[in-house]
């Protein structure tokens, strides 16, 4: 069995008791289906033929029967529409989970190179396919086979030969039909592309939508949205002459069936090979027979659209993490804090130049240290490594003298804060955001932090408090407010290490010195390294990184690098001429 439909099937295990009661309404609904001509049939060539006085009785017992037969067949069919629809759902639901489990595991590289509007296509549009497939497939393709199979053979015990004749025609069919199907899986995909194009363009748009007003380049967004909204009109349209070719030969193909029973039939009857009895079964039947073919074809294109979006899911999955603990990694326990670089190289992929080259480094417990450079010479990058956001090309990073490819990614992060330039805070409350750091914090716990972070009298000054909803991003508060809420997290999670990423790059005067008190009391007795473009920020700093192209050019206190006169006075006075 090929490992993508055994990996399909594989979800249907927590659900098979629902399958398996879905798949029985499913043959009874069949099997009535089946059975209803038959009574029909007996009706006209044995009641209405036989003892005459007696049919009326006769009648009235069949036709109880048949609505029996139709109840039943009432209630499986609810059946099969309700539960099976929800054994879709909930196995969709499954697939998404473990999609979305997939994206966390990925790193920092994985979603360089993808965009976010198309991860979010694969996990709602791709996945819906998939759960009307997941659905229709086992019911439909079974009642569809045995009311195939149960037409031909009561056909064949009717009149073979007419029989024989109609099924000349489903050679003709299958051909035809597989040619088109080729044809709209090809299309599918690309159609599926383009809708994760538009969804990619939609987020970048919406995300930066106070960009776009502020320039008024409302125009040039339309522009592009409408581009890529064209791209996927066009996709669409092949599809849909495709399918309209498709569903249209099929069409001609059913009514040609009825047309040949019809002239056929009315010859056989003429020679009396066939009853006028027997001629209503039979047209009765081929409503039957042509129901499966409609179902196979509506399958079909269910199986078009369930495998493309299961293959495009398949393809993410295939994605092994880059990043993740090997075999036997220990859990790293409460660190001092002390950070040792060996021999670093990093590049962001093969085809792009090193980053960092030969970079070896220590870092005291406890110890605080600024970095600082041009754009562009690895500073975040360095940053980064530690945390293992990105892995090291070569050489290896120690924290408290343990490789920390050696230690699992959990017990490793939960000992590193980072407060980066560009805060991202969760729609919700202040509450919320704050406990993010750590959830299982109390009340007063939060407030501690909030107090430490120079947060809470802001806090109690919004209209609920705590309680305030910040909107997504944090859109309702400040620079400076959503900056020290982001320390406040930092506070309640408590890491020996931390990191600062342009904290204060971004924030006015008076709400930078709010944060960088928040920030000193926040960095006592830990490790601490801060990256900086004003120089102001990290005069402090027990000792100051200078990092260019080449790597660490100079390290020393602020009074030693300006004493020096090299690349560090020549930043400073570049600053302070500012």
């Amino acid at each position: 069995m090929p490992v993508r439909l055994r990996k399909f099937l594989s979800y249907y295990r927590p659900y098979r008791r629902l399958l398996v009661a879905d798949i029985i309404c499913a043959m009874i609904v069949s099997a009535v289906a089946l059975i209803l001509p038959l009574c029909a049939r007996h009706i006209t060539q044995h009641v209405l033929s036989g003892d005459l006085p007696n049919a009326p009785g006769q009648i009235m017992l069949m036709g109880g029967i048949m609505v029996a037969l139709l109840l039943v067949q009432v209630a499986c069919n609810t059946f099969v529409d309700y539960q099976g629809h929800m054994m879709g759902t909930l196995i969709e639901s499954d697939i998404r989970t473990e999609l979305f489990d997939h994206y966390q595991k990925l790193s920092f590289r994985f979603y360089d190179e993808h965009r976010t509007g198309q991860l979010m296509s694969r996990l709602t549009n791709d996945l819906f396919a998939i759960s009307e497939l997941a659905h229709h497939g086992p019911e439909e393709s079974l009642i569809a086979c045995l009311k195939f199979v149960g037409s031909f053979i009561i056909l064949a015990s009717i009149n073979l030969s007419l029989t024989l004749v109609l099924f000349l025609f489903l050679p003709l069919m299958a051909a035809y039909a597989l040619i088109f199907n080729r044809r709209m899986n090809a299309v599918l995909w690309q159609s599926q592309e383009r809708m994760s194009d538009v969804n990619a363009r939609v987020e970048d748009t919406l995300a930066g939508i106070r960009v776009v007003k502020s320039f008024t380049n409302e125009g040039i967004e339309r522009a592009k949205f409408t581009a890529e909204n064209r791209r996927f009109v066009e996709s669409r349209r092949d599809g849909y002459r495709n399918e309209g070719w498709f569903y249209s030969g099929m069409m001609v193909f059913t009514q040609a069936l009825h047309i040949v029973v019809i002239i056929l039939g009315s010859f056989a009857i003429l020679n009396a090979s066939l009853s006028a009895a027997d001629m209503v079964t039979y047209l009765l039947f081929i409503a039957i027979l042509i129901d499966p073919i409609q179902k196979f074809t509506n399958l079909a294109r269910l199986l078009q659209e369930g495998v493309t979006g299961f293959n495009r899911f398949m393809e993410v999955i295939a994605i092994a993490p880059d990043i993740q603990d090997v075999p036997g990694a220990v859990e790293l326990g409460r660190i001092q804090g002390s950070v040792d670089f060996l021999n670093v190289t990093f590049r962001y992929s093969q085809t792009r130049d090193e980053v960092l080259k030969n970079v070896s480094l220590s870092i005291r417990a406890g110890e605080s240290v600024a970095l600082v450079g041009m754009s562009g010479v690895g500073k975040t990058t360095l940053c980064s490594l530690i945390p293992r956001f990105y892995e090291v090309s070569q050489g290896s990073i120690l924290v408290d003298a343990q490789d920390i490819r050696q230690v699992t990614l959990r017990s490793l992060r939960k000992n590193i804060g980072v407060v980066q330039q560009d805060v991202y805070l969760f729609a919700g409350t202040v509450l919320e955001n704050i406990r993010y750091g750590r959830t299982d914090a109390t009340l007063d716990e939060v407030i501690a932090a909030a107090r430490q972070a120079n947060a809470h009298d802001f806090i109690m000054a919004l209209p609920d408090g705590y309680d305030a909803e910040i909107g997504q991003r944090g859109v309702r508060l400040s620079g400076g407010q959503r900056q020290r809420l982001s320390i406040a997290r930092v506070f309640l999670k408590d890491p020996p290490i931390l990191i600062f990423d342009e904290a204060t790059s971004a924030l006015d005067n008076e709400s930078e010195r709010a944060v960088q008190e928040s920030m000193a009391r926040l960095m006592q007795n830990r490790t601490t390294l801060v990256i900086a473009h004003r120089l102001s920020t990290v005069r402090s700093a027990q000792r100051i990184l200078v990092l260019t192209n080449e790597g660490i050019a100079e390290q020393g206190t602020h009074d030693e690098l300006l004493a020096l006169d090299g690349t560090y006075a020549a930043l400073y006075t570049a600053h302070l001429e500012l």
